[in-house]
């Protein structure tokens, strides 16, 4: 052994960075924001409003939390999303898990009701725009692309039940392969044009055991029925809340119900927006598992379909803790 080699002796643990997370979330307003960014990705503007609070100072709070590791931004296009990071070790995970306890409070919940109600229904305006043009939609991947996978993952973890949900189903078509699986069928979707024609689909194909809602996923879906199987296909991206649409989605399952999960991996295709009506590009896979893991579901089985047009899709199911 060198006397170089001999002499090097690692740098002593430092307490900084748990003064850092300290000193952040010891701060009502920038709990606030953490509560907030647990629902979604948010712009400055948006958070600004959602607070209640000028941008310079909304900026120097998302500072704080970025320097203690507890907000990261990204760049799309011209705009600039803060989320909350993913948590880097034990207290980080409490400090979250028990700031997901809380709901937001009164005003809070109303102004952040607003934005999302805005980014609802930019969605359903695109979406009743093109109800009737499937090829919009194939720009990024068309339904026969994912279709026999998503089904074949969905089977294989509950290949049969009482009840079936599907979240946004489009035409239908995942449905009515459904239908001879389930003994009842629930579609929730959040423009009329597409309702109608799931409803025409389904008719034609004589599926009887079928019903669809018209509404925004989750406020038009009480917690009535449990179900055996819950399907969010390439629905997420387009949803004002995804990781608030994905738990509540999760609460109407059974114990041992699944959730099956087909969403675009991450990207950087920012034309989206306009040309496909998409709120957000993609997810990471430890964005899904994390929000996943905080709505009690365990991942059962992923798989990926290869690369097309600049985009990747991927294939999850979950199963929601407990005894089936």
């Amino acid at each position: 052994m060198s006397a170089t080699q001999a002499l090097s002796i690692p740098p002593a643990p430092s307490l900084e960075p748990l003064e850092q997370l300290l000193w952040a979330a010891g701060d009502s307003l920038r709990l606030s924001v953490l509560q907030v960014l647990g629902q979604s990705s948010f712009g400055v503007l948006e958070l600004c409003e959602i607070c209640d609070m000028r941008q310079p100072a909304m900026s120097h709070h998302l500072k704080v939390l970025a320097e203690a590791g507890l907000v990261e931004r990204r760049r799309e296009g011209n705009a600039i999303w803060y989320s909350r990071s993913l948590a880097s070790d034990a207290l980080h995970q409490a400090l979250l898990d028990r700031i997901d306890e809380v709901p937001p409070d009164g005003e809070l919940a109303g102004r952040l009701a607003q934005v999302q109600a805005r980014r609802a229904e930019h969605s359903r305006v695109w979406f009743e725009r093109y109800a009737g043009e499937a090829g919009q939609e194939e720009l990024i991947a068309a339904y026969e692309d994912y279709a026999d996978l998503a089904l074949e993952l969905a089977l294989r973890s509950m290949p049969e039940g009482e009840l079936a949900i599907e979240i946004g189903p489009g035409d239908g078509a995942f449905m009515q392969a459904l239908s001879g699986r389930f003994q009842r069928l629930i579609g929730y979707e959040n423009a009329p044009a597409r309702l109608a024609r799931a409803e025409r689909q389904l008719a034609d194909a004589k599926v009887q055991n079928s019903t669809l809602i018209l509404g925004e996923w989750p406020a038009a879906a009480p917690d009535e029925a449990q179900a055996d199987l819950v399907v969010l296909n390439m629905v997420l991206h387009h949803m004002p809340a995804p990781a608030d649409s994905l738990r509540a989605a999760a609460r109407r399952l059974k114990p041992g119900g699944i959730l099956l999960v087909t969403e675009l991996c991450r990207h950087e295709q920012h034309g989206a927006h306009d040309t496909c009506g998409d709120l957000w590009l993609g997810f990471e896979e430890q964005e899904l598992l994390a929000w996943a893991k905080r709505a009690g579901l365990e991942q059962n089985e992923v798989q990926y379909l290869a690369q097309r047009n600049g985009f990747q899709v991927q294939v999850r199911t979950f199963e929601r803790s407990g005894e089936k």
